[in-house]
């Protein structure tokens, strides 16, 4: 019996949202809480599931089997697909989080770009913003979480970890494969990897 009538609520709140102008590709495979708000030409694709304290601007994307809770997306954002969107987190006007992303308790700049294979912990996010493949906020030593803030216009390689509590700041480059440890000043490239080897006619040995 609870279950008819949960289905009727989604039901109804399907309806409800289509009404007001959002566009759904697959809505019976979406599901919404009873305190969602959406706003204008927002588009919402299959298996998508938003959860309590969701609040949704205008001209928002969010792509197939993206999952969101108790955040704030502003105007003109694009989500997922497979990204999850966690409580406590706010993407500003402009940003993008891409596929198989995870974002936790931090704010995403305006313009700023999340596109793959990332997390995102307590951190806070400038404007402009290029986060790399495969980056990483360490931002859990086992005992206390600390804090990750990258400034405006920075631009994190990909495959980077940055142990927090650190600080990127402004017009930065950190290098693919980094791992970054202490505070970057403005405009500066900040690399920690070990020099490429190479061994001419090198042969394998074999058993």
């Amino acid at each position: 019996m609870k279950q008819i009538n949960l289905q009727k609520i989604q039901i109804k709140l399907r309806n409800k949202f289509i009404k007001s102008g959002v566009k759904m590709v697959g809505p019976e495979t979406i599901f919404f809480s009873e305190d969602t708000k959406i706003g204008k030409n927002v588009v919402i694709y299959a298996y998508v599931v938003i959860g309590k304290k969701v609040k949704i601007g205008n001209n928002v994307k969010i792509n197939s089997f993206s999952h969101l809770e108790n955040c704030k997306i502003e105007n003109k954002v694009d989500v997922g697909p497979y990204a999850r969107i966690r409580p406590g987190t706010t993407l500003k006007e402009g940003s993008k989080v891409g596929n198989f992303v995870e974002i936790k308790k931090s704010s995403i700049g305006k313009g700023s770009k999340v596109n793959h294979l990332s997390y995102i912990g307590d951190s806070q996010i400038g404007k402009n913003v290029n986060i790399g493949a495969g980056t990483i906020t360490c931002n859990y030593d086992g005992v206390k979480k600390s804090k990750t803030k990258i400034k405006n216009n920075v631009f994190i390689g990909s495959n980077s970890s940055l142990v927090a509590p650190v600080t990127i700041n402004e017009n930065s480059i950190v290098g693919a494969g980094s791992v970054i440890t202490k505070n970057v000043k403005k405009k500066s490239l900040a690399l920690t990897r070990a020099s490429q080897i190479e061994v001419s006619n090198y042969k394998r040995k074999v058993k």
